[in-house]
């Protein structure tokens, strides 16, 4: 196997730019002051996931340089960074709520497809034995509570109010 058709992102590990584990840290001028800063960004992303200031070194001009420990932490807050993200995305595209209704306990759910020419929710409601009853396509500003639930399943599974 040739090294040079692996797919495999080498490991860099200099002063102003480490990449390794999926991440690669690069130490940057700070636009804001006369300062530094670092950017974390995932290997072949467009973007960083996280850019905050790093430390001046002992000369008070130039950065100090990135060391194993410190692009540890760095992977590790720019993850965290990351799944926060992830996990507030998935709050806002998917939601929940509980209901008793019809003379049985439902779960409704409402699940936003954030599509940019055809934005839209799918509302579904799922029966205590765990079976998808019904499934319709809402708009995706739908407003999902107890009421507009409770109401939906009421109403035979119809329109959404």
């Amino acid at each position: 196997m040739n090294p040079d058709d692996d797919d495999t992102p080498q490991t860099i590990k200099e002063p102003r730019l480490w990449q390794d584990y999926g991440w690669t840290a690069r130490v940057i001028k700070n636009e804001d002051d006369e300062g530094w800063a670092v950017a974390m960004s995932k290997i072949g992303a467009s973007e960083p996931a996280l850019i905050g200031p790093w430390t001046m070194g002992r000369d008070k001009k130039n950065p100090k340089p990135l060391d194993t420990n410190a692009f540890h932490t760095l992977v590790k807050t720019a993850s965290e960074f990351v799944r926060r993200q992830e996990q507030q995305e998935h709050a806002r595209l998917h939601q929940s709520v509980t209901v008793t209704a019809g003379g049985g306990r439902w779960q409704v759910n409402l699940d936003i497809v954030p599509d940019d020419d055809d934005p839209h929710a799918l509302l579904s409601a799922v029966d205590a034995a765990g079976q998808t009853a019904a499934r319709r396509r809402v708009a995706a500003s739908f407003k999902l509570n107890a009421r507009s639930a409770q109401s939906w399943i009421e109403g035979g599974f119809g329109k959404p109010a």
